[in-house]
């Protein structure tokens, strides 16, 4: 996860990141270069990591047919000490215990979405074989 000191400014709140009950209990190697433990407001002026799940900016709360959700996407959405995504089994298991993922668990088998490249063409319609 990228390190979020980049402009981000912690959020006005009453949280205290030593006590919270929704951060799991991170192996030494993951707790560094996590970014801030308090909350903090992103570019869409949302608190992150505050527990309000409600927001007056989210695009949530403003959602239509014409929201792109890729607005929604990227780290600035995710809290990194207190996303409930850690606390599924998988993460648990890598950020608390160090075992890692097996693999193929969140593949799709199908679907295959390289296809393109292993057969040689790309969108612009370029030849991109490895014998062209």
């Amino acid at each position: 996860m990228a390190d979020r000191d980049d402009g981000m400014k912690p959020a006005p709140g009453h949280d205290d990141p030593k006590l919270d009950p929704f951060e799991i209990d991170f192996k030494p190697e993951f707790r560094e270069g996590r970014g801030p433990r308090e909350p903090f407001v992103n570019s869409q002026g949302v608190v992150i990591g505050d527990h309000d799940y409600e927001s007056p900016n989210s695009p949530l709360e403003q959602w239509s047919r014409d929201t792109d959700p890729a607005v929604m996407a990227g780290d600035e959405w995710v809290h990194p000490f207190k996303d409930v995504g850690f606390h599924t089994k998988e993460n648990r298991d890598y950020f608390e215990r160090g075992i890692a993922p097996k693999s193929g668990i969140f593949m799709h088998p199908d679907k295959d979405v390289a296809w393109e490249v292993e057969v040689g063409q790309a969108e612009d319609g370029e030849d991109r074989s490895s014998d062209a």
